[in-house]
């Protein structure tokens, strides 16, 4: 969320410069998401792994016109993600790490940091273009659906979790069966 209140309500053109298109590489660590925008600006953000951070994302690519948001599989922990930027109308490709790596060092770049992998994703983006996963009009409406759903459950638990930390020692833990 670095990078929130610069992009929230920023004109489109003074955050973009030219029309030119943007490609947007992801990496997701555990605590954020790494990103970077490739274009005229070449900037770098950072957005928390939550519902507000993800919120801050969308807005980002939207204000950006980001036409493409690039990331590597990892193992699943890239579709939900994936499916949540899907769902908000940008474009998104997840591809294969190795590419990437190979990608990387062919271009010269050695070092790996979850910064300079954001970077080499949206590089990777605008030079390879990688097909974006295209879903129908009726596996977006239920991912839709499905996603509202998991956030909900997410919030209760959430709310569930701060009031057992308050209630007192004997109600926190026991169940009312």
């Amino acid at each position: 969320r670095d990078c929130e209140q610069k992009h929230r309500n920023v004109p489109q053109k003074q955050a973009l410069g030219t029309a030119e298109r943007q490609h947007k590489g992801m990496d997701r660590h555990r605590h954020r998401r790494e990103g970077a925008c490739r274009g005229r600006d070449g900037e770098h953000c950072r957005f928390d792994v939550s519902t507000e951070g993800l919120d801050d994302l969308v807005a980002f690519c939207h204000a950006h016109q980001v036409s493409l948001v690039v990331m590597e599989a990892t193992g699943g922990l890239e579709a939900a993600l994936a499916a949540q930027i899907a769902v908000s109308g940008v474009a998104v490709a997840v591809v294969n790490p190795r590419q990437v790596r190979d990608f990387a060092k062919a271009t010269g770049v050695l070092a790996k940091t979850d910064q300079i992998d954001a970077r080499v994703l949206a590089q990777f983006g605008r030079a390879i273009r990688p097909e974006p996963r295209e879903l129908k009009g009726e596996e977006l409406a239920l991912l839709d659906a499905m996603l509202t759903r998991r956030r909900q459950i997410l919030e209760m638990i959430v709310a569930e979790t701060n009031r057992m930390s308050s209630a007192p020692p004997k109600v926190g833990r026991t169940s009312c069966a």
